[in-house]
């Protein structure tokens, strides 16, 4: 029995992708994978029914969990709020709880500078992230209320160090910080507990942006300290679960920063 069995957790932008040498490719399919070895029955969502239905099949034959797969788009013009209900309502039919929210979606046009950003880019960044993180929010405390649970939202170096071509990604990844802040405040008298991480993972979308933008990727990517980037299951996936874990509970309101094998430094 894993430490999240019984457990329901949501998790955005889940969806299966692999690195060109094989491996898991994103942070949100890493997280899957993690929570599901631990017994957690999990919501995954994203804008490719194909690679959320992949992640679904994967890890139900291997761990023996059940996946609900729900197709959602946080994007400018939608119906967003009616989005991410729908995505909690459903949750809540086939489970009947939530006990963990990871708000990991995020799109951006990264490499794109701050004079050249139009805001159609500008827009899909925040409504990605940040609108995101703030409707999933909404829609899930009563019921991360009733089980005490947990909110895992992702922040970045770029807000904090500021980096080159990320303007909008950076804007969106520290209003995730502010609202986070907000939530562990107002939310701890509900023991729920809110929490941030500021991951650096090798990702299949990390590995794009290298080849699409090679000067942006050398001015902004540094080599951790440990000589390799994180693992997006074992590093990042394990600190997730660490954080919902019944016996293993940060402060809420913390920021993680993952230093690629480095160890947590909150």
């Amino acid at each position: 029995m894993g430490h999240l069995t019984g457990k329901t957790a949501i998790i955005t932008g889940a969806g299966r992708s692999v690195l060109s040498n094989g491996r898991c490719g994103s942070i949100g399919y890493g997280i899957a994978t993690a929570y599901a070895k631990e017994g957690a029955n999990l919501v995954i969502t994203g804008r490719n029914v194909q690679k959320l239905e992949d992640a679904k099949e994967e890890l139900e034959r291997l761990y023996g969990i059940k996946v609900l797969v729900v197709k959602a788009d946080v994007c400018a013009g939608a119906d967003n709020k009616d989005v991410v209900e729908n995505v909690v309502k459903q949750a809540m039919d086939t489970f009947g709880r939530i006990d963990v929210l990871i708000n990991n979606a995020q799109a951006s046009a990264s490499g794109v500078s701050l004079a050249d950003h139009t805001t159609e880019q500008f827009d899909l960044a925040l409504y990605s992230g940040l609108y995101a993180t703030f409707y999933y929010m909404q829609a899930c405390y009563p019921y991360l209320k009733e089980t005490e649970g947990t909110v895992i939202n992702f922040a970045s170096g770029a807000g904090l160090f500021g980096n080159y071509g990320q303007c909008a990604y950076a804007a969106a990844k520290e209003g995730v910080r502010g609202l986070s802040r907000v939530a562990a405040t107002e939310w701890g008298k509900d023991n729920i507990n809110v929490n941030i991480i500021c991951p650096l993972a090798w990702t299949a979308q990390l590995e794009n942006f290298e080849k699409a933008y090679p000067d942006a990727f050398k001015a902004n990517v540094k080599m951790p300290p440990a000589g390799h980037y994180g693992d997006a299951e074992k590093e990042i996936g394990r600190v997730c679960v660490q954080l919902a874990s019944p016996d293993f509970k940060y402060m809420s309101g913390e920021t993680i920063t993952l230093e690629g094998g480095m160890g947590l430094r909150p």
